[in-house]
């Protein structure tokens, strides 16, 4: 499992309008500077998030990208399922038709299962608040889970 690009740069994208969120809207550009990230691929990046209202855009000289809602209210599963789609570690863990006939009798199916659920959990109970005030990943979990 891997995330991609896609996921890496919407997840920082959010992280600096959060950081950014009581300087009102930001612009295209420097989100891209500051992460050096391509701004073509920063704005379709940015439009898979607003579909998915996680972000507004504002219009005029002072315009540009900002959260639509606040940092606590957005998790880190809101942005990756904007922006890569939902986590399932196996085809076979996602909803819909089995993926195999031996779906309903596998022996892996109900550890995948269990891993996709608990990562998907993870991810539901970080927040972009949680990112922006959290400095160190050694402070996550301490942080999270008491």
């Amino acid at each position: 499992m891997k995330l991609s690009t896609r996921g890496k740069y919407g997840l920082y994208a959010m992280t600096y309008l959060a950081q950014k969120a009581e300087e009102g809207p930001q612009p295209l550009r420097a989100i891209a500077q500051v992460g050096k990230l391509p701004d073509q691929y920063l704005e379709q990046l940015l439009g898979s998030l607003r579909k998915a209202g996680l972000v507004a855009t504002v219009r005029g000289a002072q315009g540009g990208y900002q959260l639509a809602l606040d940092p606590s209210q957005i998790t880190v599963a809101n942005v990756l399922d904007a922006t890569e789609g939902p986590l399932n570690l196996s085809d076979c863990t996602s909803d819909g038709d089995p993926c195999c006939p031996f779906s309903e009798n596998c022996c892996t199916r109900p550890l995948l299962e269990y891993l996709t659920n608990s990562i998907n959990n993870l991810l539901h109970s970080i927040t972009l608040q949680d990112m922006i005030t959290t400095k160190e990943m050694n402070g996550f979990g301490q942080d999270l889970h008491g």
